[in-house]
């Protein structure tokens, strides 16, 4: 049955992985039939949250999608009235993106007052409950957002758990976070090394994305130092921007002369370059020290490349160790056996095979058929 369904999330003209996966997950129910919207940030972070150079992207806005900037974060008078204007549409059902305890006063108002109505039903996508980096006030602002939704859809099952101490009555559903399929077609390893201007004469070990603390790049730059990955005809690419100090990294490479095994593009990489990077990379390394879940691993999904990932949150129910790639202790010798044994016993053919028929387990219906039993159990509670 066609619905009437907004998504609260951050979108276009705003960058990064929750923008552009809520704009393909509209683009998803869209397909289905039903008729989407989506209600973004006039305001997204202050400047004391956000670490990066800008939050806006100068890609295209993706095409056939109604995408309204509404909310913004730090004024409640704005939050009454984002409120107000989801009311008023009378939606069959929000579904509202949460990361960030932060964002739990606004949009916690906001879907209250949504569901005035007394029609519109409001689902969170969590992709995280705990936040990575803990501030003063996260449990009030997250309690605070909990209780104003009324079930959960989770793509980790550790954030399951989190969403159940917070909210023990609402319904929980856990689906895997999809594959980034929005980033264009696979392109060659050819094609790649040369617009890259990388030498083909190498293989390539990625890093990809924001590099804040949690994502362990020292732990990988500490990998690189061991003496049998260092003698390895292999080199590093970081391509990322900083959201954080790069100190600590840049005295890893020049006190073990890494230089030059380490290719460094500190930049937000736009959509259009995504998949350079992933056609060049042989594999793609994500040394957390936490997680939920991943869009990396998503990525390299879409782009069809084995991974290295730590043990930690729901990584592992991503990553088959052993068919599509490793997950190993979070431990620099831990990450350099993983990437000894990936180029020492040549296991790219295997593991792009594994990917291959793995990643038929990440499409954007079956999220979609998650939210579709979650809102009928939240229409049959009342």
């Amino acid at each position: 049955m066609p619905r009437k369904i907004v998504i609260l999330s951050p979108a276009h003209p705003l960058r990064g992985g929750i923008a552009s996966s809520s704009e393909r997950l509209a683009q998803e129910f869209q397909q289905q039939g039903h008729q989407v919207q989506l209600v973004s940030f006039s305001l997204q972070y202050p400047d004391f949250l956000f670490p990066g150079k800008t939050q806006y992207t100068d890609d295209p806005a993706p095409a056939g999608l109604k995408i309204e900037t509404k909310l913004n974060s730090i004024n409640p008078f704005n939050w009454i009235q984002t409120g107000l204007y989801l009311r008023k549409l009378g939606v069959d059902l929000i579904i509202v993106r949460y990361w960030l305890p932060f964002m739990g006063p606004s949009l916690g108002t906001a879907c209250r007052i949504a569901k005035g109505n007394g029609h519109t039903k409001v689902i969170a996508l969590a992709d995280n409950i705990i936040p990575h980096e803990a501030r003063i006030g996260d449990k009030q602002f997250t309690q605070y957002f909990c209780n104003s939704v009324d079930a959960f859809l989770v793509m980790s099952r550790a954030v399951g758990e989190d969403a159940k101490r917070f909210a023990p009555q609402k319904p929980v559903a856990y689906s895997p976070h999809p594959i980034y399929d929005n980033y264009g077609a696979l392109a060659s390893r050819a094609k790649a090394l040369s617009h890259l201007k990388l030498d083909a004469n190498y293989r390539y070990l990625l890093f990809f994305g924001f590099i804040r603390d949690y994502k362990g790049l020292d732990i990988l730059l500490e990998a690189m130092v061991n003496k049998a990955v260092k003698d390895l005809p292999i080199k590093l690419i970081i391509a990322g921007e900083y959201y954080g100090k790069a100190d600590k990294y840049d005295t890893i490479i020049e006190q073990h002369q890494l230089e030059d095994k380490i290719i460094s593009h500190n930049t937000f990489i736009s959509s259009e370059e995504v998949k350079y990077y992933f056609a060049a990379a042989d594999l793609v390394a994500q040394p957390y020290r936490t997680a939920t879940q991943s869009g990396i691993s998503q990525l390299a999904y879409h782009f069809e490349k084995p991974m290295i990932v730590t043990n930690v949150g729901g990584l592992p129910e991503i990553v088959e160790d052993g068919k599509v790639g490793y997950v190993v202790d979070v431990d620099k010798d831990a990450v350099a056996n993983a990437i000894l044994d990936f180029f020492n016993n040549n296991r790219l053919e295997a593991m792009t095979k594994g990917v291959q028929e793995n990643k038929e387990l990440f499409s954007w219906d079956k999220i979609v058929e998650v939210f579709e039993g979650l809102y009928s159990s939240t229409t049959e509670m009342n």
